[in-house]
């Protein structure tokens, strides 16, 4: 890694004894999408990618993935776990009562894959659980791509094999508000005779710099996301192009409303070539995941009308608590200029433009909405969400966006 880029080393003791935790590891195991979706991917791609073969799981946590592998029919599997976890893993698959079928098939090995001279051979697949918020929050990816440039013999197959970051703009009145609350906290003048005034503003940066992870009605976004599908294959994407993502958009607002931010989710592949492809989705249309989805609020929402178009772009920059730092630019005027992505040391300084709207977030400093219950919501209208159909044609308007959020 260049010097220039921010490490995660620092970051590892708790990183890694966050996840030496049994309750995290159950947290994600009863995630039965993301587990169940794993578990099809292997077996289904059993006689392809894993009977016989050697197979490498990086960052094998509680060792799901490797279980899987094994009875898929794998060879060996080399479970490549640095934290306390691996301890666990060993004694589960060293059990002399119980797991018969893993005795003498999987090798676990207490390091991070960077590691020098691990005891590991050349592999013909790799499998992986390295995803976080957005796809890429914790920085996993990294040691995924670099376990392929290490470890997989060429042709060989990598579960997942391909993500997909979509994007949307989105109305939420009720989180601005709240959201706005907080900050407003600090405006007050006299509490218990103490003037808060002056650290407003620096809550109204804080509060709306922290992105919102959770689940949200699909009903509350604008438009479609798929014009704003960024793909990435794991299979070449390297380690630089991973700390260092530039996300180009463009939206046709389908509804007349307020744009209170940008949502994010993913998708995941699994399965290439002669294999047999499994599909997994996080979007808040589909069943729900421990991954959620994320939005990023504007401080000040950008009023849009139906068949106007939005455009801009979204940069994930690497930092060094294991995360990313995103900057976005968008408008809804054809006529406005916005900056490069690439100008990012000017980005904080731009003069307001009431057609432009621009934010920092880092990912990290995550807070939490769980507001949306589906199944428990009353019976839903555009306009219960202040969004407001197009006079003409409605019908051709909302087809493909009927077809997304049902």
């Amino acid at each position: 890694m260049s010097n220039n880029v921010p490490g995660v080393e620092h970051r590892d003791p708790q990183y890694f004894g966050y996840y030496a935790q049994l309750q995290h590891q159950q947290n994600m195991l009863q995630d039965t999408v993301r587990t169940s979706t794993y578990r099809s991917s292997i077996l289904l791609n059993g006689p392809a990618s894993f009977k016989d073969k050697l197979v490498m799981d990086v960052g094998a946590g509680s060792g799901i993935l490797s279980y899987f592998a094994v009875q898929a029919g794998a060879k060996k599997v080399y479970a490549v776990e640095a934290s306390a976890m691996a301890d666990k893993m060993k004694k589960l698959v060293s059990d002399p009562n119980r797991n018969e079928f893993l005795k003498e098939k999987i090798e676990v090995i207490n390091a991070k894959i960077e590691g020098p001279d691990l005891p590991i051979p050349q592999v013909d697949t790799i499998i992986s659980e390295p995803i976080g918020v957005l796809l890429f929050h914790e920085r996993m990816l990294e040691s995924y791509v670099y376990a392929r440039d290490h470890y997989l013999k060429p042709g060989g197959a990598m579960f997942p094999s391909k993500g997909s970051i979509f994007l949307a703009p989105f109305t939420d009145a009720t989180l601005w508000t709240e959201t706005m609350a907080k900050a407003r906290f600090w405006e007050q003048q006299s509490f218990y005779g103490i003037d808060l005034s002056s650290l407003y503003t620096d809550a109204r940066d804080e509060m709306f710099g922290m992105p919102v992870v959770g689940h949200f009605d699909p009903r509350s976004l604008i438009t479609t996301p798929f014009e704003g599908q960024y793909k990435v294959d794991f299979t070449t994407i390297t380690i630089a192009q991973l700390q260092d993502i530039t996300i180009p958009f463009e939206w046709t607002a389908q509804y007349t409303g307020l744009m209170h931010g940008v949502a994010g989710w993913f998708d995941l592949q699994f399965g290439e070539q002669e294999g047999t492809k499994v599909e997994m989705s996080t979007g808040p249309a589909a069943e729900r995941t421990h991954w959620q989805q994320v939005r990023f609020l504007f401080k000040e929402p950008l009023a849009v009308n139906a068949q106007q178009r939005v455009r801009g772009w979204m940069r994930c920059v690497v930092n060094d608590m294991r995360s990313y730092t995103i900057y976005v630019q968008l408008t809804a005027s054809d006529d406005v200029q916005l900056s490069e992505p690439t100008t990012l040391e000017t980005f904080k300084g731009q003069e307001h433009h009431p057609l432009v709207r621009r934010g920092v977030w880092e990912l990290h400093e995550q807070t939490y909405n769980y507001n949306y219950m589906p199944g428990m919501m009353p019976e839903h209208q555009p306009e219960y969400a202040c969004l407001y159909e197009p006079e003409l044609s409605p019908q051709d308007v909302m087809e493909t966006y009927e077809d997304f959020v049902n």
